[in-house]
């Protein structure tokens, strides 16, 4: 999550005397260390089943295929599931709401999914592509800098319309403390200055 050094870094400097941490995991293991006190917020996949967990969304995107420039197809604007299902694949860790999409994608689809690596978080997959070490999957916004750098390039998939949210996930009707409301303010400023970038590029 390319905002979360500089949302730490203005957090630190708006509570000096404050102890940080930050931790990875799969949407439903993030859910779970709020559910025991061991964290106080998380990014995560929406939607949340979960009543005890109140959410905010952040940010809305579509998922597409992801591939090494030099790939042979990479001059298709689409690809289908049957080919996409023969790549040598990157996805995210079972578990995740994303991930959950993109396995109901491709049983919808008949077909089997080539899997090669399983990884906890997107800037992993999207840097394993980028080595054309497989063939990934991401928001197309999420990935539009390393597109425009030309490190990656991507296909709709032909047929599927992925739409993914990210949110910001706490304990309902826990304590919100002045430092975790600035979080949500500071992360709600980050994604919408981050939408106003996209949409002023088009």
């Amino acid at each position: 999550m390319n905002q979360l050094p500089s949302i730490m870094h203005r957090l630190k400097d708006k509570f000096p005397n404050s102890e940080l941490s930050v931790t990875s995991a799969t949407s439903e293991k993030l859910v779970d260390k709020i559910m025991q006190g061991e964290i106080d917020s998380a990014f995560v996949s929406l939607p949340v089943e979960n009543l005890n967990i109140n959410t905010e969304s952040l940010f809305e995107d579509e998922l597409v295929a992801i591939a090494y420039p030099d790939h042979p197809l990479a001059g298709e604007r689409y690809i289908s599931a049957a080919t996409l299902a023969g790549e040598k694949l990157i996805l995210g860790e079972r578990g995740g709401n994303t991930r959950r999409m993109i396995d109901e994608f491709f049983a919808a689809a008949n077909v089997r999914p080539n899997i090669v690596m399983e990884l906890s978080r997107q800037e992993a997959i999207n840097q394993m592509v980028e080595n054309n070490l497989g063939v990934g999957m991401a928001g197309i916004k999420s990935v539009a800098r390393e597109i425009a750098a030309g490190k990656l390039i991507s296909w709709y998939i032909e047929g599927a319309e992925l739409k993914w949210e990210l949110g910001l996930a706490r304990l309902r009707g826990g304590h919100f403390s002045p430092i975790a409301k600035e979080f949500v303010r500071l992360c709600k400023a980050s994604f919408a200055e981050r939408e106003r970038e996209l949409k002023a590029k088009k």
